[in-house]
């Protein structure tokens, strides 16, 4: 056969099938789902083991890959370098997700990391539509799978805005995040033009306002709840309308009537909410139902939301896991009658872990506090004004501290020489562990481990020119006030941050545990392999060979 008729031949078979050339490896699973849990300690998975049903978490245990080893290789643990670095498979040196905000020097303002003011609310008039993947400097997984096979899926969600807009990339087929205006599912100009019918369907039925009457109690009976704390807490913080951290949480009393679309992220029934707007997606948008790999993005937001108010020895924390098990449960379930059980591989983490709250680790005696930053900052701008004559302090945001380029170099100043002198004056606060300044940060590779995990959560553009971490156990607060010692975060890069739980589960998944290190941009990296892609962008995670094999 000459070479232009076995071309005919070719041509003519494209076009009677329809199909693109070259299409996905035909061994590539069908679906890729991702589930991010937003502030998930490791210790979870065992603490409340008992009270898990047999399809969530622990199917997910027995019968996948368990990574117990995986952590966090830089700092802040936040919720957007989280979800960027999970996709992007680097850390934010690279992909420039420094915080959830930062301080942005042309703007002279604080910036959140999924901000947008070009773009147009889709869905909603609020402002909570204004956001896209714009500050995100390097292409995601998801982006690459577009980019490599274009007639793929990307669909991603969440309730919080920057844990559905990072996952999904740039080229996602639909990000969608929860309108705290209206309690309905928004997306922004940068991804639609108009919501899609389903998601409008979705939105139709005010399932939160609903939700909004009920009242949430333990799914158990409260007094086998010997994995946390007492119910009334002096340790844990109030959701309005409460006099007391206790349950039963009647959330129609609370609001007295008038729906409280942020109260109810604070509650399980958010997670079931998201969990059944994903459900819906996978037929919706006809996830799995071809030969070319799609992918779906779901974050979970309200362990975190509720997390920082009642911290991790609650009973309403546990009762949100427990909760949130049969969620996972019942979409694994949809994932085998919808995809089917051996066509689809789901992954399992956390953007970042929490910090006990510190108060209750200074009551049993532990190392911990706080270092209240407005105090400690005027302070310091009083002695710098004192050292070189004038104010050189723009603002400080994460525990980086901004100077004002303009004003050093008008008064001829050394950056080097004032970045010095405060950092020799912040490190001798209490409770501050180190401190690092840009010239540091910027000299090449060290064997100090602090200072390269800062170093990897460090973006020259939009970090700050001084940046120091507090010891194990305090917190940053602002000011003393009367529930300042109350609720956690987390932000460090201490262990009860950076250890978070990573599952693997679904087709071809080996049944194992695995001990050694794994970082979380090796995650990225891995799905790069199942997908049979290029590595993207900035990549600079590894395989986790143990899947692959």
């Amino acid at each position: 056969m000459s070479n232009q008729l076995r071309t005919f031949f070719i041509l003519a078979i494209i076009t009677l099938t329809g199909t693109s050339f070259k299409a996905q490896q035909s061994d590539s699973p069908k679906l890729i789902v991702g589930i991010v849990i937003d502030q998930m300690c490791y210790e979870y998975l065992y603490r409340y083991q008992d009270k898990f049903c047999e399809n969530g978490f622990n199917l997910i245990m027995k019968e996948g890959t368990n990574c117990r080893n995986t952590l966090y290789n830089y700092v802040p643990t936040y919720t957007g370098p989280g979800h960027a670095s999970i996709y992007t498979g680097t850390t934010p040196e690279n992909h420039g997700i420094v915080g959830n905000e930062w301080f942005e020097r042309p703007t002279n303002s604080i910036v959140n990391c999924v901000d947008d003011l070009t773009v147009r609310p889709i869905g909603t008039s609020s402002d909570d539509g204004k956001c896209s993947p714009h500050y995100l400097k390097t292409p995601t997984v998801t982006d690459q799978l577009k980019l490599t096979y274009p007639s793929a899926k990307v669909v991603s969600m969440s309730i919080k805005d920057r844990g559905a807009i990072l996952p999904g990339g740039h080229l996602s087929d639909g990000s969608y995040w929860y309108d705290y205006a209206t309690g309905k599912f928004i997306t922004s100009s940068f991804f639609k033009n108009e919501l899609p019918k389903w998601v409008n369907d979705f939105n139709n039925k005010n399932a939160v306002d609903t939700y909004l009457k009920e009242t949430w109690n333990t799914i158990l009976d409260i007094r086998s709840y010997g994995e946390s704390g007492p119910d009334d807490s002096p340790y844990e913080g109030l959701l309005p309308g409460k006099t007391s951290p206790t349950f039963p949480y009647n959330l129609k009393e609370m609001t007295n009537g008038v729906p409280n679309y942020s109260l109810f992220t604070a509650t399980p029934f958010a997670n079931t909410y998201l969990a059944d707007f994903a459900i819906q997606s996978i037929d919706a948008e006809l996830l799995g139902k071809d030969q070319q790999t799609d992918m779906l993005c779901i974050s979970f937001s309200t362990p975190d939301i509720a997390g920082h108010t009642f911290g991790p020895y609650s009973i309403e924390l546990e009762d949100i896991y427990i909760r949130l098990d049969m969620e996972i449960g019942k979409l694994i379930k949809a994932l085998n009658e919808k995809v089917g059980k051996d066509q689809y591989v789901l992954f399992l983490t956390a953007d970042h872990a929490v910090v006990p709250v510190p108060q209750y680790l200074i009551d049993k005696k532990l190392p911990g506090g706080y270092v209240y930053l407005t105090e400690k900052m005027t302070q310091l701008k009083k002695e710098v004004e004192l050292k070189f004559g004038v104010d050189l302090i723009q603002d400080q945001e994460n525990l980086n501290i901004y100077l004002n380029h303009t004003l050093i170099a008008d008064k001829k100043l050394d950056i080097k020489d004032v970045s010095n002198f405060i950092a020799d004056k912040v490190t001798l606060w209490e409770g501050v562990k180190r401190v690092f300044t840009d010239a540091q940060l910027r000299n090449g590779n060290s064997d100090d481990e602090w200072l390269n995990m800062i170093r990897r959560g460090y973006h020259n553009k939009v970090s700050g020119d001084v940046i120091f971490m507090l010891e194990p156990g305090y917190l940053p607060k602002s000011t003393e006030t009367a529930n300042s010692h109350k609720g956690t975060s987390h932000g460090s890069a201490f262990n009860y941050d950076t250890h978070v739980p990573l599952l693997w589960y679904g087709a071809k998944i080996p049944q194992q545990e695995v001990f050694r290190t794994i970082n979380i941009p090796d995650i990225a990296s891995t799905l790069t392999h199942l997908l049979y892609l290029q590595r993207s962008g900035a990549m600079t995670g590894e395989p986790i060979l143990e899947i692959l094999k």
